[in-house]
C-alpha cells in the first residue's frame, strides 16, 4: 500500500456538531466549548485535510510544519482526523482513545513521527495568563530520529528545559520578556544539535516551541524549530 494512504484519527467521539473558531451560534453562551489546535508535525507527510466529526474544517491543505487555529468543539469525546488532502478516507486507520475534552480547556493535537509511523500526539494547553513582564514557553520534542535534548541559553549558558525526549513536552515555563539566543543540545552534554537565535518573547504571550524535521534530514525536512503562539 502506498505509504501516503493513511488516516490519522484522534478518537474524541462520534456525535455532536463542530463549532469552529469565531462561531456566533446562539448556543455558545449556554454550551461552553473545548478548543483543539491541529499541528502537522510529520516531516515527510503530504498536506492534509482536517476533519472534526467528519466535517472538513480547513479550506486549504495543512502542510508541515504548520498548524490550524484553535477549533471550538463540544466537550466530551470527539472524532478528529487528518487524511491526505483531497482524498477520501482509506482502509488503513490509526486510532486511539483520549480523555474527554473538558469545556473551557485547550488542547494541541500533533500529527507526529515519520509518515511510515504517523501517530497522534495530544497535549493539554495551560493558557493561564503570564504575570506582568513575563511570557510562558514550553518545548516539545517532535524530531523522530533525534536523541533526548536540553534547551539552553546559547554559548554554554544555563539549561532552560532539561532532558526532553521524543514525544515529550516541558511544562509552560515563565520567562522574562525579551530576545533570547538559545540552543538545542544533546541531553547532558555541551554538544549543540541546533541553534535558535533571536527568539523574541513578548510579555503576556504564551508560546510552544517544537523541534521539527529529521536529525539527518535536508531541505524542508532538516532539523529545525517551529514556534506557535498559543494566545
Amino acid at each position: 500500500m502506498n505509504k501516503f494512504f493513511w488516516i490519522f484519527a484522534l478518537v474524541f467521539s462520534v456525535s455532536s456538531v463542530l463549532f469552529t473558531t469565531g462561531c456566533d451560534d446562539d448556543d455558545d453562551q449556554e454550551d461552553p466549548k473545548a478548543r483543539v489546535m491541529v499541528i502537522h508535525a510529520s516531516p515527510d507527510a503530504p498536506g492534509v485535510d482536517v476533519l472534526v466529526d467528519d466535517t472538513k474544517v480547513n479550506s486549504a491543505p495543512l502542510t508541515f510544519p504548520n498548524n490550524s487555529a484553535y477549533l471550538d468543539v463540544m466537550p466530551g469525546v470527539r472524532n478528529v482526523k487528518v487524511n491526505v488532502a483531497g482524498s477520501n478516507p482509506v482502509v488503513t486507520a490509526l486510532n486511539f482513545n483520549t480523555p474527554n475534552l473538558e469545556a473551557g480547556k485547550s488542547y494541541s493535537a500533533f500529527a507526529g513521527n515519520a509518515v511510515a509511523n504517523i501517530e497522534p500526539i495530544l497535549f493539554n494547553d495551560d493558557l493561564t495568563a503570564p504575570a506582568q513582564g513575563k511570557a510562558h514557553v514550553r518545548f516539545i520534542h517532535l524530531s523522530p530520529d533525534a536523541p533526548a535534548v536540553d534547551i539552553a541559553v546559547a554559548n554554554g549558558g544555563a539549561v532552560v528545559f532539561p532532558n526532553v525526549a521524543f514525544k515529550e513536552s516541558s511544562t509552560f515555563t515563565p520567562l522574562n520578556a525579551g530576545v533570547y539566543n538559545l540552543e538545542v543540545r544533546v541531553a547532558g552534554t555541551q554538544t549543540v544539535a541546533l541553534t535558535l537565535p533571536a527568539i523574541t518573547l513578548e510579555a503576556g504571550k504564551i508560546y510552544t516551541v517544537f523541534a521539527k524535521g529529521f536529525l539527518a534530514g535536508t531541505g524542508a525536512q532538516a532539523l529545525g524549530a517551529q514556534i506557535i503562539v498559543n494566545n
